[in-house]
C-alpha cells in the first residue's frame, strides 16, 4: 500500500497489468501509478502531466480508459489524476455495502492521501463516475464539478437492454456483442466503435465486479448535490446520448433550478461516451470550463 506525498512521482505504471492495445499501452506506460487505501485493499491511481490537478472519474464498468483522449489534451498544463473507482479496472473494492457513498468515500480519502487541496481542485467525473463525483463533492471541497453524462438524476431515463457473454463464445462473436453494446449505450456514430474503443471495452466489463448501472435509474446524484458546494458547477452531454433520449429539457431544468449559475453544454452528434466519440468538441469544452474556473 503506497500513500503518495503531494503529486509525488509514484511508482512507474509499467508495474500494472498491459492494456489489450497498443494505444492504451503506449498512454499508460507514460503515466505514474499511485496506490491509495480502498476497502480492505488500494485504489490504483496514475497520474500524468504537471500543474493544478484535474481529477478524471471514470464511468461504470469501465476504468481510467475512458478519459484515452482526455488525458494526451490537457497533460501539459495540469497534473491528471485518473483513478480506477473501486471495485472496477485495478481497484479494490470500497468497504460494504460499496455503494455511491462507501465508492466516494474512499475517492475523497485518496484525494486527501495524494495532498490535493480542495481550493484548487477540479473534478469531472463520466456517467456513473459523475455520481460519484457529486458525492465527493458533498463530503469534500472542490472548485469546480464537472458532470458527464451523468445518471441518478431522479429524472426519466432511456430503457436499455445489453447482450451479454456466453459461455463457448469465439473470440469473433465476443468482439461482436461489444460492439453492439457500444452502439446501444455508449456510441452514437457506428464509425466511431474502432478497435480501440472495442478493446478497451472488453477488458473494462471483464474486470468489472460493481454493478453500477442499478444506480443510475435513482437519485442518488441529485441528493448528493443538494448538499455539495462547489464554486462552479457544470453538466456536459451528447446531444444523441443513448441514456437521454427525448429527456434532455428535464436535465436542462434540473440544473437550472439546482443552480442558477450552472453550465450546461450539449454537443451535437455525440452519444453518452462523449468524451470518446467527440474528443476534439469535449476537450474545448472541458478547456473552456477550467479557464472560467481559474
Amino acid at each position: 500500500m503506497t500513500s503518495a506525498d503531494p503529486l509525488s512521482p509514484g511508482d512507474p505504471a509499467s508495474g500494472a497489468p498491459v492494456p489489450v492495445h497498443p494505444a492504451a499501452a503506449a498512454l499508460e506506460a507514460r503515466a505514474r501509478r499511485v496506490e491509495t487505501p480502498c476497502g480492505e485493499g488500494r485504489m490504483v491511481w496514475r497520474l500524468w502531466g504537471q500543474g493544478p490537478p484535474l481529477v478524471l472519474l471514470h464511468g461504470g464498468y469501465g476504468s481510467w480508459l475512458h478519459w484515452i483522449r482526455t488525458i494526451p489534451a490537457f497533460a501539459d498544463r495540469r497534473t491528471l489524476c485518473v483513478p480506477d473507482l473501486p471495485g472496477l479496472g485495478d481497484s479494490d473494492e470500497a468497504a460494504a455495502p460499496a455503494g455511491p457513498p462507501e465508492i466516494a468515500r474512499a475517492v475523497a480519502d485518496g484525494l486527501d492521501a495524494l495532498g490535493l487541496p480542495p481550493a484548487a481542485l477540479d473534478l469531472v467525473g463520466f456517467s456513473f463516475g459523475g455520481m460519484i463525483a457529486g458525492h465527493v463533492a458533498a463530503i469534500r471541497p472542490v472548485r469546480m464539478l464537472t458532470l458527464v453524462g451523468a445518471g441518478g438524476l431522479g429524472l426519466p431515463r432511456m430503457p436499455i437492454v445489453l447482450a451479454r457473454e456466453e459461455p463457448g463464445m469465439t473470440e469473433d462473436r465476443r468482439r461482436e456483442v461489444h460492439r453492439a453494446n457500444l452502439a446501444l449505450l455508449m456510441l452514437h456514430d457506428p464509425a466511431a466503435i474502432d478497435d480501440l474503443a472495442i478493446a478497451m471495452q472488453a477488458d473494462n466489463v471483464a474486470r468489472a465486479r460493481v454493478k453500477s448501472r442499478r444506480f443510475s435509474g435513482g437519485s442518488a446524484l441529485a441528493d448528493a448535490l443538494a448538499t455539495a458546494r462547489p464554486r462552479v458547477l457544470n453538466a456536459v452531454w451528447g446531444a444523441r446520448d443513448a441514456t437521454v433520449g427525448p429527456y434532455m429539457p428535464e436535465r436542462e431544468a434540473f440544473f437550472r433550478a439546482l443552480r442558477p449559475d450552472a453550465t450546461v453544454t450539449v454537443i451535437p452528434e455525440a452519444g453518452h461516451w462523449v468524451a470518446y466519440e467527440a474528443a476534439e468538441a469535449f476537450n474545448a469544452v472541458l478547456g473552456g470550463m477550467l479557464g472560467k474556473a481559474e
